[in-house]
């Protein structure tokens, strides 16, 4: 006899209905980048500045740019790629403070569950760029990393924006996580850095150009079964 509570099973639909949302508005959005990044920064803060700039470059590069939907760096990149050539999407979080949507998005999606969210987030795109941020975006960085390293998602350039701000971060993967072989140290290569917009775009192609993949055709069915 079942002992689940009827709002546990209601959950149950509301997180399928979220799936089910998320894989139909998005399954034509590909070439896609994430970029992800603090919802705290005035648009005038240069880490805001430089996202709209990567989000425009990428944007008239043929990418789509996909971001949580919020302010600071996520409205400045969906600002970005809105005046660009190819598609703003929002993936909007319901939260009782700080989230609020922002006005440059050509697809907005809202999601309660934070985990249906990062799956679309990831699921879609052929890099991801990482801004600055605070634990949200550490989570989102932790759990990329994670399914890279253990082949759940195809390698993909993952670049952390502004080296200075992540130094701290990759000493602490370089001597004390790959030190203590908590990690290899080939792990480290998950990640690649750059300062400007036309070095993020570089960073990406050079990837694709390395390993012989094209960024514009992932095979993300692949991905999704390996990550279900």
């Amino acid at each position: 006899m079942s002992t689940r509570k009827p709002s546990e099973s209601w959950q149950i639909l509301q997180i399928m209905s979220e799936f089910v949302q998320g894989f139909d508005q998005l399954a034509n959005i590909v070439p896609a980048v994430t970029i992800f990044g603090s919802a705290r920064f005035s648009q005038q803060h240069p880490h805001c500045v430089l996202a709209e700039e990567i989000a425009y470059t990428l944007s008239n590069a043929g990418f789509s740019v996909l971001t949580g939907g919020g302010p600071g760096i996520m409205e400045a990149a969906n600002r970005g790629a809105f005046n660009g050539r190819a598609k703003s999407v929002g993936l909007n979080i319901q939260l009782p403070h700080e989230q609020q949507t922002n006005s440059y998005q050509n697809i907005s999606l809202h999601f309660h569950y934070f985990f249906v969210r990062k799956l679309m987030l990831m699921r879609y795109s052929s890099a991801y760029v990482v801004l600055p941020g605070g634990f949200g975006t550490l989570d989102e960085l932790a759990e990329l990393l994670t399914l890279v390293q253990t082949g759940k998602l195809p390698r993909a350039p993952i670049v952390l924006v502004q080296r200075a701000f992540w130094q701290g971060l990759l000493d602490w993967f370089k001597h004390s996580l790959a030190a203590e072989k908590t990690i290899d140290f080939s792990d480290l290569k998950l990640v690649m850095t750059a300062d400007t917009s036309d070095a993020v775009v570089d960073c990406i192609f050079q990837f694709y150009q390395q390993t012989e993949y094209d960024a514009t055709a992932i095979p993300k069915n692949d991905a999704l079964s390996r990550l279900f």
